[in-house]
């Protein structure tokens, strides 16, 4: 049976515990279902979605058999199985969503570390919704712009998105693009929405300014002046947030050696700064030149603070002295690999790692 194509087959599955990318995990006939749209100790019908062999498949639920108390109905209509991709858990009270996130991240810990740790996941503050400030969009086969399906490259036509910042999406909604073209959109500290058009001229990729450009950002008792579209926190809170916990976390003695790996443009290089004083020293390591070029504009009355452009685990090699507090915040695609070199902190050191 299980060297059948299952795809299109209805499934009624008792909903297990939840798993990364908004799934959760069932069994059928000695085979693992991912299935999304669902909650842990749910009974669903759910449609398999894809199946390429071996020991599982995929599946939305499409129909509810026994809810689960902590179910509610998505505040947008296109957070459901076939539509929009963009959201994984909208059909879950907030305080449950975040309750699963903590599930996810403790599952991680044991099963790759083997730490058994319990992990609460806090809300931001403000709305659960109306506070996404980055973007991307795609115009489909009309020419409207909106988000890809879930593992697709349908593109589902939005009129809104009831997560994005209110008005930011608007003018880029509003209008006619051509098949393909991405269309990103910043709202930054300020209120102001910068976008812009990235298309495939010829086979080459262009990118043409729209609106904007440079953004502002507030955080950290700092004015940030960067390129919109670089990295920032995609929550209006969330920088200020973090930047707190650095801040308590770390406690950087005066005159210390502090290094802060992956530092974008420097927020949490700032708060090492004020730490170690002058007579201190922080590195920031970024592989984003234009991340490199900001930090090094913004964090220009810090003399403590030097720049190393490249990859961490490359410039790793070449840094000299123990640091006190290492502050390591890796992107998605370097959270599963091991540095070739690691990082050597003094035996007091205090690591702050985000993931």
């Amino acid at each position: 049976m299980t060297g059948q194509d299952w795809t299109g087959r209805i499934l009624e599955l008792d909903v297990g515990p939840v798993a990364h990318g908004g799934h959760c995990v069932s069994r059928v006939d000695g085979r693992v279902v991912f299935v999304r749209h669902a909650l842990p100790g749910e009974l669903v019908r759910a449609e398999v979605t894809e199946d390429k062999g071996g020991s599982f498949c995929r599946a939305d639920a499409v129909e509810v058999l026994r809810a689960v108390p902590e179910r509610v109905d998505p505040p947008c209509p296109l957070a459901v199985p076939g539509q929009c991709g963009g959201c994984d858990w909208q059909h879950a009270t907030p305080e449950f969503q975040r309750e699963l996130k903590g599930r996810v991240v403790a599952e991680q810990l044991q099963r790759l570390a083997g730490l058994e740790w319990p992990v609460e996941v806090e809300a931001l503050p403000g709305d659960v919704l109306g506070w996404r400030s980055r973007v991307r969009l795609v115009a489909g086969q009309d020419g409207r712009a909106g988000l890809r399906a879930h593992r697709s490259h349908r593109v589902v036509a939005l009129e809104k998105c009831p997560i994005a910042v209110p008005g930011a999406l608007d003018r880029a909604l509003s209008r006619r693009w051509r098949l393909g073209t991405e269309i990103e959109v910043t709202s930054d500290g300020d209120g102001q929405v910068h976008a812009r058009e990235l298309a495939t001229v010829r086979g080459k990729r262009r990118a043409r300014q729209l609106a904007g450009g440079v953004a502002v950002q507030h955080a950290a008792g700092r004015d940030w002046w960067l390129q919109a579209h670089g990295f920032w926190q995609v929550h209006p809170a969330a920088a200020e947030t973090f930047a707190a916990v650095v801040r308590e976390w770390a406690r950087a003695s005066p005159g210390a050696l502090a290094w802060d790996l992956y530092s974008g443009v420097g927020l949490f290089a700032s708060v090492l700064a004020a730490q170690v004083g002058v007579t201190g020293h922080v590195v920031a390591v970024e592989s984003g030149h234009r991340a490199v070029r900001d930090g090094e504009q913004n964090l220009a009355d810090l003399p403590q603070v030097s720049w190393r452009a490249g990859r961490t685990e490359h410039v790793l090699r070449s840094l000299s002295g123990r640091p006190e507090v290492p502050v390591l915040i890796p992107p998605p695609y370097v959270t599963s690999l091991a540095p070739p070199t690691p990082v050597a902190a003094s035996p007091n050191a205090t690591p702050v790692f985000y993931t």
